[in-house]
């Protein structure tokens, strides 16, 4: 992990978990925690995370993944933001191909359209190269990520975002699973419509170069913060485009080339 001024007090970083908390429970969005975790403090905002993270579990929830975000130029600039960042996939936050998400589920809701994989091996030991996290990959598929923030507005700086567990809010995954042996990330063609027009285009490109550089960042960070990736979870790779408000009753339908397409429509 980056080197960064010292972490925000404990207290402090119980408050931001204690705004997030409220603003998930009450389905009210609140005001940013930078003013209590600073802009840019990459532990104490995961501090905050982990916290809220390590809450869920206890609740009963199961972890299933992770998110990588902020890895496309164009979601960076919308959210003036410079490095990636990560959240946690929960059972109860993924969608089937093709379903309805219920109003309120994911609080000011934005999609985006994404290479997801999922590992067949653990991310635990080793250099944790692109060699390694390659062979890990059990296979592709075609993903939109559901972003939420908790965050009134949207009005995010890095730290609002990762403490909020990187605006995860849910996910839907493609039917069509393809090994890496038969998908090239990197040249894969986006297109994401909503209620039929063209809202966002990219290419595998567009996520750190290569979708597969993204996990190997995100399998270095997630051993160093001692919770390694494990065979079997879902790795959303990051947005190949701008993500894009949604409104109750859009239909959403995204295809990556080699992938096919996978679809998520929102309750009226």
């Amino acid at each position: 992990m980056p080197q960064t001024h010292p972490a925000a007090a404990t207290d402090s970083i119980a408050a931001a978990a204690a705004r997030l908390r409220q603003a998930a429970a009450t389905g009210t969005p609140a005001a940013p925690v930078r003013d209590l975790i600073g802009r840019d403090d990459v532990r104490a905002a995961y501090a905050v995370q982990l916290q809220l993270t390590t809450e869920r579990i206890e609740a009963g929830a199961t972890v299933v993944g992770r998110k990588i975000g902020l890895t496309s130029a164009a979601v960076q600039e919308q959210l003036g933001v410079d490095q990636p960042d990560f959240g946690i996939l929960f059972d109860d936050m993924e969608y089937p191909d093709g379903s309805v998400v219920p109003a309120g589920a994911v609080l000011q809701p934005r999609v985006e359209a994404e290479i997801a994989f999922v590992l067949r091996a653990d991310l635990a030991e080793g250099p944790l190269d692109d060699a390694q996290v390659r062979e890990a990959i059990d296979y592709a598929v075609a993903a939109v990520e559901i972003c939420g923030s908790r965050v009134a507005d949207w009005d995010i700086s890095f730290g609002d975002t990762v403490a909020d567990n990187a605006s995860a809010g849910g996910y839907v995954l493609g039917t069509r699973r393809v090994p890496l042996a038969e998908f090239d990330p990197v040249a894969a063609e986006m297109t994401m419509t909503i209620d039929g027009e063209t809202v966002s285009t990219g290419t595998g490109a567009a996520c750190l170069g290569d979708p597969v550089t993204a996990v190997v960042w995100l399998a270095r960070q997630a051993r160093e913060l001692g919770a390694p990736l494990r065979a079997g979870q879902v790795i959303l790779s990051g947005a190949l485009g701008p993500m894009r408000p949604v409104t109750p009753g859009a239909a959403v339908h995204a295809t990556v080339t080699g992938l096919g397409a996978v679809s998520v429509t929102f309750s009226a």
